[in-house]
């Protein structure tokens, strides 16, 4: 049964970030785990392969279209029938890359609803059920080093991606955790904007091994410690997975 586990949300689970830190968070019986995914038939995969792992804690999956406000909707309505409450929202989906050919209009437009808005919206309707939170209710909003302004500008800094649509959407979603973390700082509710660094995963055509991407495994362990209240004090920052800050 969940309702003496830990319930945490990951949107985007089926796979990369999303996947590895639901199947580090399984190795704990405390925790319940629940996946989303834009596809059923991808996120019934993942599922399958993470009961696989015949792991102690628990998983199920659920559909999520972040950028359809109906399809929250929806999503926090099956999790109040199931679980009457929600111990740690993960945002963790994202847009990152686009087909050649697409305009600088569609593909700014679609960073900012699967990057920003969609994250908004989940925050604002899952905060009742994170209110009913029987634990410290954590936010972690997964996002990059591309979102700094200050590194961007920093002329030393060659590697960086170069990407507007992507970095303009991060440094929005980085000013939401700010926001949030304010808004929210007189309750108990923990906000935490974090990147998990350059990782291999399907983000984009440049997350491979070959282009320098590292192990994804890295990029999510340091939210396990997020999540167990021991990171508590860098609510607020712009956590790195080294164990250190962006500047913003």
């Amino acid at each position: 049964m969940s309702s003496d586990k830990v319930i945490v949300l990951i949107t985007g689970g089926n796979s990369g970030i999303g996947y590895s830190l639901a199947e580090q968070l399984l190795a704990d019986k405390t925790k319940h785990v629940i996946i989303t995914s834009r596809s059923i038939e991808k996120g019934d995969t993942a599922l399958k392969a993470l009961q696989e792992l015949k792991q102690p804690g628990s998983v199920e999956m659920m559909q999520l279209q972040l950028t359809d406000p109906d399809s929250i909707a929806a999503l926090a309505e099956e999790v109040q029938e199931k679980h009457g409450r929600l111990d740690a929202l993960v945002n963790n989906a994202a847009q990152g890359a686009f087909p050649e050919g697409t305009s600088t209009f569609e593909q700014m437009q679609t960073s900012f609803a699967a990057n920003v808005s969609g994250p908004a919206v989940m925050v604002e309707t899952f905060k009742p059920l994170l209110d009913k939170s029987t634990t410290t209710p954590r936010i972690i909003n997964v996002t990059s080093g591309a979102g700094s302004l200050a590194t961007r500008t920093d002329l030393t800094k060659t590697d960086l991606p170069l990407v507007p649509p992507y970095n303009c959407s991060k440094a929005a979603l980085n000013m939401l955790g700010a926001c949030d973390f304010v808004k929210y700082k007189d309750e108990k509710l923990k906000v935490f904007t974090y990147c998990p660094g350059y990782r291999v995963s399907n983000l984009s055509q440049f997350n491979k091994a070959e282009y320098g991407a590292k192990p994804v495994e890295g990029g999510a362990s340091p939210m396990l410690d997020i999540l167990n209240g021991q990171k508590d004090g860098e609510a607020g920052t712009f956590m790195n997975s080294e164990g250190g800050h962006w500047p913003w």
